[in-house]
């Protein structure tokens, strides 16, 4: 049987060629590096993480990325598989040790007696005569790919800047001004309640920060120019610059917190770092991406109290994103419409983040693998999260942004891609009208439960499908 090809062993690539191997297709997984480098990859192993360690929120009963979670669990993700089994204290998060997550990722797939990997670049478009190809290259996609593409599709593919966040050695953060604190003690299923390591700053201390961050030098990307930012993962000297209180309403905001220094004290902001390694030696900062110079960065972050000392395993950076206008270019199965031999899968897409990219590997891999056995894959409910994220790839959400003209933009999972659910409930067990928070989470708790529903009716038909 002709293998599947698959282009990238990031998230995307790694879950794709895992679905298409079990299901008994061979697959070649063709991966650049070490051959060819990035601007942001570290390892040669696949799956490598280079921003944040975290997928986000494990909840499936109330939240969309968390529901998104237990389906891919559902389906045999190896993504989530070696996730769990690499998980650090995040509070409700899933966070991983980066390491031994991209490491056991590599090493099921060099095991997997129908998987190859092959190392080297594809240069340009694939070979013609491969005839079922998934591109999974993501954010880093080679010039000389993205140009093949550009000139098989006569679309602009679009870009913009992503940001990674610093990580810093633990045994360098002063505890005796730092406290160990999950935001309002929530524990969560991977964590203790006191999983974050918080550094408080009065008001004094966040103002003279952001005087030293406006003033700082940034790295130019003269290449690049023009290009605009995603707000998911906006630098923080970006997000200093349109406003000097728009820190304290993100990733400084100073909420949920108690200072065990000083109790009776609220911060007027703090900074939180997250376990980054299952030892427990590395911690990120979170959501810190940022494009200062090196040498900027080291002295600026050292402003921060509890980080006077601090030792950086990795300085922040940033790298370019680039992504399809996919309603347009893929149909509902992600082929290119105009060459169906190619599909895509990852944030090439326009989906956003770690576990999103993993779930269009998954969906991408089995329909790449269908196909290949002659069978057909119908597509999952949109009443799920898998199914609610490929309708916005490929079906939906072309927005006009002020009086320009449509366009397509990334997306996270999120409860807005779900369809409308009727038979919410509308008074809680004492009887009394639900509102506001409670009133959402009725809803919230409504649209998971449809989700698992009809994900178990799907999985259920294509048992039965495989049966006949």
């Amino acid at each position: 049987m002709e293998p599947v090809h698959i282009i990238g062993g990031g998230l995307a690539g790694s879950e794709a060629a895992w679905q298409v191997a079990e299901a008994g297709v061979p697959v070649v997984i063709h991966e650049m590096r070490p051959v060819r480098g990035t601007d942001a990859h570290k390892t040669e192993g696949l799956a490598e993480l280079v921003c944040s360690n975290s997928f986000r929120s494990d909840d499936s009963s109330s939240n969309a990325v968390g529901q998104l979670h237990w389906e891919m669990r559902r389906l045999g993700s190896l993504i989530m598989a070696k996730g769990d089994a690499h998980q650090v204290p995040a509070g409700g998060a899933l966070a991983v040790d980066r390491d031994g997550f991209s490491q056991a990722v590599t090493a099921a797939l060099e095991a997997h007696p129908l998987v190859t990997i092959a190392r080297g670049e594809i240069s340009g478009l694939p070979p013609a005569d491969w005839s079922n190809v998934i591109v999974a290259t993501g954010p880093l996609t080679s010039p000389a790919l993205a140009q093949g593409l550009q000139s098989l599709t006569s679309e602009d593919s679009l870009a913009f800047f992503d940001a990674i966040a610093p990580i810093v050695h633990f045994e360098s953060v002063d505890m005796d001004q730092a406290w160990f604190q999950s935001r309002y003690d929530k524990a969560g299923p991977g964590g203790t309640g006191a999983d974050y390591i918080n550094c408080p700053l009065d008001r004094d201390q966040y103002e003279a920060f952001i005087d030293a961050l406006l003033a700082a030098e940034k790295t130019e990307f003269k290449e690049w120019e023009g290009t605009p930012y995603f707000d998911g993962c906006l630098p923080i000297e970006v997000m200093a610059e349109r406003g000097r209180e728009t820190l304290r309403w993100g990733p400084m905001k100073p909420v949920g917190l108690t200072n065990k220094h000083n109790p009776t004290v609220k911060a007027y902001a703090v900074v939180q770092l997250r376990q980054d390694n299952a030892l427990g030696t590395l911690f990120n900062m979170t959501g810190f991406q940022t494009k200062l110079k090196y040498g900027e960065q080291a002295a600026i972050f050292r402003m921060i109290p509890g980080l006077q000392n601090a030792e950086f395993a990795r300085l922040g950076g940033i790298h370019r994103n680039t992504y399809l206008n996919s309603p347009k270019l893929l149909d509902a199965a992600l082929r290119l419409k105009a060459d169906p031999r190619l599909r895509f899968a990852g944030q090439i897409t326009g989906c956003e983040g770690y576990v999103e990219s993993a779930a269009t590997g998954l969906l991408a891999g089995r329909m790449a693998a269908a196909e290949r056995l002659g069978r057909e894959l119908p597509l999952p409910p949109a009443t799920t999260a898998l199914g609610a994220l490929v309708n916005h790839i490929t079906g939906g959400h072309i927005v006009t942004i002020g009086e320009g003209p449509r366009s397509f933009q990334p997306m996270n999972i999120n409860f807005g891609l779900f369809p409308h659910i009727e038979g919410v409930a509308k008074t809680g067990p004492d009887g009394k009208r639900l509102k506001g928070p409670a009133k959402s989470l009725a809803r919230k708790q409504a649209l998971t439960a449809r989700a698992k529903t009809e994900m178990e009716r799907w999985v259920s038909s294509l048992t039965e499908s495989a049966a006949a």
